[in-house]
């Protein structure tokens, strides 16, 4: 109980919040970083700060610019224009070799001649370390990703999950300031993935480094990460704690690129104060949401809510429930921690999604296929977004 006690990272990452420090001062700074290949901007002027010990999450769909900005960090890639400082110096100029920053890539890039042991003490006899440090360090990381038994196989005889952790190994052997991870867990199935997931973090704790992911995994990002920034297009769309970004995305794209969410869009018809009243003409409701008082009738808007905060029923809900819709059960997706349902709002073609926690072993009248049904949600479980 005491070396769980210890581990805990619960009272660490509650407390860790140095981006809300006005006086703060970052480790890395990305100060408007432009990126162009001929004609193509691939990072359109880009600017974050990352702070020491921070676990940041850059993601995006693919083609988004979030592994080129991570590729002009490493140093493998020039800016066009902006400037990237590390710890208060310009990287302007100064070659991958030389940055305190270590890169670990998605194919893991090891070895297959050497063992596991050469394969994480190549890049400390390329610096010349001595072979004392060299043995030592190597021990170290073995221990540190629970291979201590595997130094000596080779990376043919190791599973996909074993030489994750060795190229992992390799890339922190060198101490550096910054590990940059490339899409490291895309090759593992998930179950594995998910473990290493929390591993990671573990990591990344023990060693007290600043680790940056990058990562098109939406689950991925939301579980290691203190902070994500959220790309498309070669902009930044939106940077904030996992929270803030699933449950108060700053816009529509956002909204629906992280987790599963409805959207309605829908007309401003009036204002009170704790509310908005809603018209949406794609599903022919009115709807309250609790937002803004000072909205504007006429405002085109979206409402978005996620699958869990609805309610479901093929009773009618109770006297008081708000935006209510009446539909039929299209599909059932039973996932076994979540039945998902999707319903087809009675006089559209709109597909609702509704997520239901199972919390018993069985229900005397499942709702199932075909089933009329009630569908409702409070004021307060959607968020206003701009159309």
């Amino acid at each position: 109980m005491a070396k769980a006690a210890q581990k805990a990272l619960g009272p660490i990452r509650r407390s860790f919040a140095p981006w809300l420090d006005p006086s703060a001062v970052p480790l890395i700074r990305f100060e408007n970083v432009v990126k162009r290949f001929g004609d193509f901007v691939a990072v359109d002027n880009v600017s974050i700060d990352i702070h020491q010990r921070e676990f940041f999450a850059l993601l995006g769909p693919s083609g988004c610019g979030k592994t080129t900005l991570m590729r002009m960090l490493a140093g493998f890639e020039a800016p066009t224009s902006g400037r990237i400082t590390l710890a208060g110096k310009d990287l302007a100029g100064v070659p991958p070799y030389r940055r305190p920053v270590n890169m670990m890539f998605q194919s893991y890039a090891l070895f297959p001649h050497m063992t596991v042991a050469q394969n994480i003490a190549f890049g400390l006899k390329q610096d010349n370390i001595g072979k004392a440090e060299i043995e030592t360090r190597v021990k170290e990381m073995l221990r540190l990703v629970k291979l201590e038994a595997f130094g000596a196989r080779k990376p043919h005889q190791l599973s996909g999950g074993q030489r994750q952790r060795v190229a992992l190994a390799r890339s922190l052997a060198k101490r550096p300031k910054v590990l940059l991870l490339d899409e490291p867990l895309g090759a593992l199935d998930k179950k594995l993935r998910e473990e290493t997931q929390f591993e990671l973090m573990d990591l990344q704790q023990e060693l007290g480094l600043t680790f940056m992911i990058v990562t098109h995994d939406q689950e991925e990002a939301m579980v290691v990460a203190d902070r994500i920034a959220v790309m498309n297009h070669g902009k930044l769309v939106q940077v904030a704690t996992p929270g803030e970004i699933y449950e108060q995305p700053n816009c529509r794209y956002v909204a629906d690129f992280i987790g599963d969410i409805n959207i309605f869009d829908a007309t401003v018809t009036g204002a009170e104060v704790g509310g908005t009243r809603l018209k949406s003409a794609e599903v022919g409701a009115d709807f309250v949401a609790a937002g803004d008082a000072s909205a504007v009738a006429g405002t085109e808007v979206a409402l978005a809510i996620r699958p869990e905060k609805m309610r479901i029923s093929t009773e009618p809900p109770p006297a008081d429930a708000t935006n209510v819709l009446k539909g039929e059960v299209w599909d059932i997706a039973y996932l076994g921690d979540w039945t998902t349902l999707l319903v087809k709002v009675e006089g559209s073609e709109k597909i609702v999604r509704v997520s239901r926690a199972n919390m018993t072993r069985s229900e005397a009248r499942p709702i199932g296929w075909d089933d009329k049904v009630f569908v409702w949600f409070a004021p307060d479980a959607g968020i206003l977004l701009a159309a």
